[in-house]
C-alpha cells in the first residue's frame, strides 16, 4: 500500500515538473532565429535585475572607496562612477544577451522600431540622456557645485541619466531635465573653485570722510570669520547718489558661497553698529518742496 502512495506522489510530482518546463518552454514570441520562451524571459530578467545591483555596487566602492584615495574632488568622483556604471551594464547587457542564445541580429529591426517612437513621442526623454552624457563627460557641472539654472539655484547633489537634482537653501528637492543644462545658460559659482567675491552696497551721509568710511567697512569685514585674507576685502566708491554718497564692499568667501544673504545681513549687522559707534550718519531720501503760488488768496 505504501509502496503504492509513493508511486502515485511520484507520478503527481513528474507531472508537476512535466508541467512546470511546459510553461517555461513555452514560446511567446520569435526574434530572429531565437525564441523567447517564458523561461527565457524569466532568466533575463533576473539576470538583468542582478546586473543593476552588481554595477550600482560597483559605482559605490568605485566612488567612496578607491577614487577617495586620489586627489579627485567629489563631483569628478560622481561622474567617473556614474560613466563606469553604465559602461558595465551595456556591456552586461549584451553579455546575458549572447549568453541565453538570443539572436542579437534581430535587435536592428527593434531599433529601426525604436527609432520612430523616438520620432514620434521620446525627443524629450532622448534629449535628457545624451544630455545627461554629455554633462558626465564635459562636466559643465558636478556633483557638490553651487549652480543657478532659470529660477532655481541650489547645490547639485544627484546627476542621473535623465535630470539632475538640486537641493535648494531652503531645504526644497528639485528635478531639473538635464536638456535645461545644454539649451540653457547656467551660472555655475563653484566651477573653477569655491572662492567667490561679493559685493556689498553701502551709502553715507555726504558729511562724511570716505577714507574713514572705507577703514570702517575694511575692519568690519576682516572681524568676520567667513570672509577669507586672501584676497583681502576692499572698498570701491563707487558713485554720488541724490541723497549719499554710495561704496561697494568687496569681500571674498569660500564658506557662504551657498549663503551670500547670511554674510551679507553678518557685515551689515557689523557695519551698522560700528557706523552708531563712530557717529556715522546713514541717509535717507529728502525732497525740498517749493511752493510758489496759492498762498496771496489764504493771505487775503
Amino acid at each position: 500500500m505504501q509502496q503504492e502512495i509513493k508511486e502515485v506522489a511520484g507520478e503527481k510530482a513528474q507531472g508537476f515538473i512535466e508541467w512546470i518546463q511546459e510553461i517555461f518552454s513555452y514560446s511567446l514570441v520569435n526574434l530572429g532565429e531565437s525564441k523567447l520562451t517564458v523561461g527565457l524571459i524569466l532568466t533575463l530578467i533576473i539576470s538583468f535585475i542582478v546586473l543593476f545591483i552588481i554595477t550600482e555596487w560597483i559605482r559605490r566602492l568605485l566612488v567612496h572607496k578607491v577614487l577617495t584615495r586620489y586627489q579627485i574632488d567629489s563631483g569628478t568622483r560622481s561622474s567617473i562612477g556614474m560613466i563606469v556604471k553604465y559602461v558595465l551594464i551595456l556591456a552586461g547587457v549584451f553579455s546575458i544577451l549572447q549568453t541565453n542564445g538570443v539572436d542579437l541580429s534581430a535587435f536592428g529591426i527593434l531599433a529601426g522600431a525604436l527609432g520612430v517612437g523616438i520620432g514620434f513621442g521620446l525627443q524629450n526623454i532622448t534629449n535628457n540622456f545624451i544630455s545627461g552624457l554629455i554633462i558626465l563627460f564635459e562636466q559643465p557641472i558636478k556633483v557638490g557645485d553651487r549652480i543657478e539654472v532659470g529660477d532655481v539655484s541650489g547645490d547639485v547633489i544627484r546627476i542621473s541619466a535623465r535630470s539632475t537634482t538640486i537641493v535648494t537653501n531652503d531645504n526644497i528637492t528639485i528635478i531639473v531635465p538635464n536638456s535645461q543644462f545644454i539649451d540653457s545658460p547656467v551660472i555655475n559659482w563653484s566651477h573653477n573653485d569655491r572662492n567667490i567675491r561679493f559685493n556689498f552696497p553701502v551709502g553715507v551721509a555726504y558729511k562724511e570722510d570716505p577714507e574713514k568710511i572705507k577703514s570702517i567697512l575694511i575692519e568690519a569685514a576682516k572681524e568676520n570669520s567667513g570672509v577669507l585674507n586672501t584676497p583681502a576685502p576692499d572698498v570701491l566708491f563707487d558713485s554720488y547718489g541724490d541723497n549719499s554718497i554710495n561704496f561697494i564692499l568687496r569681500v571674498w568667501s569660500s564658506e557662504y558661497i551657498n549663503r551670500p544673504t547670511v554674510l551679507k545681513s553678518q557685515l551689515y549687522y557689523a557695519i551698522f553698529k560700528k557706523f552708531g559707534e563712530q557717529g556715522i550718519e546713514i541717509p535717507f531720501p529728502q525732497r525740498d518742496l517749493h511752493l510758489k503760488s496759492g498762498f496771496e488768496k489764504l493771505e487775503n
